[in-house]
């Protein structure tokens, strides 16, 4: 599948999934601290040291899709798992899946959370790959690599009793290892913009 397909796709699904929650959420159900929410996210992504560069990033948006299960009633100790993808035209493009820890403290229906994990990054190539062969250069035909990802994030977001919605901002950092010999951990950053939607039974 082409990177731009992806891309349209993760739209698709993003704007579906909201047009969903918006239809439900007038119905008055306890659902905020349910475990396997749907969650969506616009994500933005540079190449860059913890909180450098920010303004770059706003140039490369992507798009995230995930779940969480809840290790306690109360919602503040939980465990993610996404999957995720981010255009970068410099840089080069990303495919993702993780899983996270997070523990998220409420302040009334205000809540933050700080999550740490681990999860695998397809990067693609910005450009054509060659390598010298009998004298010459000759694509290689790798559109990627398979990279170790340790992503690291935090986040704020409102969630009232009896909501189906609860919208968040967040900041992910992740490190990808094994770039090359050169450059053995690669730091990247994603800003974030979603909602966990929690569906009715």
């Amino acid at each position: 599948m082409k990177k731009s397909s992806l891309f349209a796709v993760g739209i698709a699904l993003f704007s579906t999934a909201l047009t969903f929650a918006q239809g439900q959420s007038n119905e008055k159900v306890g659902l905020t601290t349910r475990s396997w929410p749907l969650t969506v996210s616009v994500q933005f992504h540079s190449l860059s040291l913890p909180f450098r560069d920010l303004k770059a990033a706003f140039s490369n948006v992507g798009f995230g899709l995930g779940t969480e299960f809840n290790y306690n009633r109360r919602g503040n100790l939980f465990q993610t798992f996404q999957v995720g993808y981010y255009h970068n035209r410099y840089a080069g493009d990303g495919l993702f899946v993780s899983t996270q820890a997070g523990y998220r403290p409420h302040v009334g229906p205000v809540f933050a959370e700080l999550k740490a994990g681990v999860g695998w990054n397809y990067t693609f190539h910005p450009f054509a790959t060659v390598a010298l062969n009998e004298g010459q250069w000759q694509a290689t035909g790798r559109t990627g690599k398979g990279l170790l990802m340790i992503p690291l994030g935090v986040s704020i977001g409102y969630a009232p009793p009896n909501a189906v919605v609860a919208p968040f901002v967040g900041y992910q950092f992740f490190a990808l290892s094994g770039y090359n010999p050169t450059v053995p951990v690669v730091p990247n950053q994603l800003l974030q913009a979603g909602a966990r939607i929690n569906f009715t039974h």
